[in-house]
């Protein structure tokens, strides 16, 4: 694969501790063209879990509702496998090459797969071979994605001022939550206002994908404009023969503790994102318009508060708020869900599930930037896009599996205490770490 000229490095005020306007603009626009690919990979991997409702008898038209459930989230993991795949060779190649030509590539990957689940027959037309096409562009969304998180959590960290990588990580996380509003929110308009439900399950379900690929090459145009950082560009001096995976390995050791990092808050984050909207429809038995409601308002809170949070982090460290997340959500998990499962009030599920972002904040506003000032430049990208995306892809991308496997047993229940059980060993990685905030290796290179 021929890798495109290296443009650039993007140079700031040689002050830390310097604010002008002019420094600030730059890193600003450079945070915003980095975390935009973001929001159109996210949208469209959420644009699969919200419209699966309507698409699942499309690709599985024998069995119940859950089980048919339990069919599309077994193709939706099938991506998550595939992230792993991602976070190598995209971290192998950014860390190589650059973060800026990376996130070019990844975003069109993220294209092709969203093209092809919008143009894929259904299985009334071409047999078996729709939930195999349908596979295989999951798949394609998976590697996209797992290169897209530790390339673009790289370049963020790389860019942002050293005082506010906290709150730009909120911001940067801001667009992850951001995709799923955007598919929640094309889908309640669809609901309301366009289509029938008749129609949502005939046809209208491609429409979210053909947008998240049209929006795809759009980014990528915009992502043309992007300079490289500078702390690639200086690592490229003194250690350009001292990246790859070779490298990482030598510290398999921090690499590990990612996946420590990672285990419960992904677990957390997937069971109030993915799940929830089939959690409210399964489980809680509200109607699809009060389904999508109360996810909407829950993302827009969520949202709110990443930044919020990441500040904190700036001022009182990262490891505070990552402790606090581990104890609350140990405590509360198996409650926040027992209740929610009892309710029939829109309003109060609505409640239960902002109180859930209270608490998993304390991991979402910081995940990008603690991972990032582990590693060393030379090795950043793939140090941080690969532990993550095996960890994703183990306790994120199979949420939703596990989570109706459980239900369709007569045992959902067990899902609370797995999530519970997910946050107290992370919990446990949480106490021995050490804050990175002042002990941070991002001044490394090598």
């Amino acid at each position: 694969m021929t890798m495109p000229t290296q443009a650039a490095a993007l140079e700031f005020s040689p002050r830390a501790d310097a604010f002008d306007a002019a420094d600030t603009r730059k890193r600003v626009k450079a945070i915003l063209l980095g975390s935009m690919g973001n929001l159109i990979e996210w949208y469209d991997v959420y644009a699969y879990s919200a419209f699966s409702l309507y698409f699942a008898a499309s690709f599985f038209p024998n069995g119940d509702p859950v089980a048919q459930q339990l069919s599309t989230s077994v193709i939706f993991a099938a991506g998550f496998v595939a992230r792993p795949f991602g976070g190598l060779l995209f971290g192998h190649f950014a860390d190589r090459y650059g973060r800026r030509n990376m996130l070019m590539w990844s975003v069109m990957l993220m294209c092709f797969g969203s093209l092809l689940i919008g143009l894929t027959p259904t299985y009334a037309t071409i047999g078996v071979g729709a939930p195999i096409v349908l596979t295989i562009a999951r798949i394609l969304q998976g590697i996209s994605q797992g290169g897209e998180y530790g390339t673009s959590a790289t370049y963020l960290a790389e860019v942002a001022h050293p005082d506010r990588r906290g709150f730009y990580s909120g911001v940067w996380y801001m667009t992850l939550i951001g995709g799923q509003l955007c598919a929640i929110t094309l889908l309640l308009i669809l609901q309301k206002l366009v289509l029938t439900p008749e129609q949502l399950r005939a046809w209208g379900w491609r429409i979210p994908f053909i947008i998240g690929a049209a929006l795809a090459v759009y980014t990528s145009m915009m992502r043309k404009d992007m300079h490289e950082s500078e702390h690639f560009t200086q690592s490229q001096k003194v250690a350009r023969n001292e990246s790859g995976f070779r490298a990482a390995m030598k510290h398999w050791k921090t690499m590990l503790l990612v996946v420590g990092v990672t285990v419960g808050g992904t677990s957390a984050f997937y069971t109030y994102t993915t799940y929830m909207q089939k959690f409210l429809k399964l489980s809680v038995g509200l109607t699809d318009d009060q389904t999508t409601t109360v996810v909407t308002i829950s993302l827009l809170v969520a949202i709110i508060l990443q930044p919020l949070y990441g500040a904190l982090s700036d001022k009182y460290g990262r490891k505070p708020l990552l402790v606090s997340f581990g104890v609350l959500g140990t405590l509360f998990t198996y409650p926040l869900l027992t209740t929610l499962q009892r309710t029939h009030s829109a309003l109060i599920a609505t409640l239960l599930i902002i109180a859930a972002w209270m608490i998993v904040s304390g991991y979402t506003s910081i995940t990008a930037i603690v991972k990032a000032e582990m590693f060393p430049t030379n090795v950043r990208a793939l140090g941080v896009g690969l532990p993550y995306a095996l960890t994703a892809s183990i306790f994120g991308g199979t949420v939703d599996s596990v989570a109706l496997a459980f239900k369709n047993a007569g045992h959902e229940s067990w899902f609370f205490w797995y999530a519970t059980a997910c946050i107290f060993v992370s919990l446990l990685f949480y106490l021995a770490l050490p804050d990175t905030k002042r002990h941070s290796r991002m001044e490394q290179h090598a």
